[in-house]
């Protein structure tokens, strides 16, 4: 699984024109399922951001986590993440979890996260999503559970 987490002071998704989902202070995360990620993945990701400490304290060092500072997440399903570039300018997400089983994934993944007492809003799977945001920092970070299975 892949998650591309912005810390944001606002963000917001619209679908149709309508809001779906929005939030102040806290991550827009974009989560990207791939074929073969596992619930413990899932678990992993959704733990590690419910903890990560990003925010900055009193000193100014990135010390707090989402819950300390009463932040909010902003769940958005990316299966671009995946895009495989290597060949040709057309990319191919043949790496991608099909999307019956992705949107089980993003659903358990929200629900995980909501078990660390953390609101969530959500955009909607698989629609056309307009997403707007104001990246506070900017601080944007990467979070890969497959590269996570590579260290030592």
């Amino acid at each position: 699984m892949r998650a591309l987490l912005q810390r944001v002071t606002r963000a917001s998704v619209t679908v149709g024109g309508v809001c779906t989902g929005s939030i102040d202070k806290g991550f827009l995360v974009l989560l990207g399922v791939k074929t073969g990620d596992t619930q413990a993945d899932l678990k992993a990701l959704a733990d590690k951001i419910a903890g990560l400490r990003i925010f900055e304290d009193s000193q100014g060092k990135m010390n707090l986590s989402l819950g300390d500072v009463g932040g909010s997440i902003l769940l958005v399903s990316q299966f671009t993440l995946f895009a495989d570039t290597k060949r040709g300018r057309r990319p191919g997400f043949s790496l991608a979890m099909e999307p019956v089983g992705a949107k089980e994934m993003v659903a358990l993944f929200a629900s995980v996260l909501r078990s660390h007492g953390i609101a969530i809003e959500e955009g909607v799977f698989g629609a056309d999503m307009k997403v707007e945001l104001c990246n506070d920092g900017p601080v944007t970070i990467m979070l890969d559970t497959e590269e996570w299975k590579r260290l030592p």
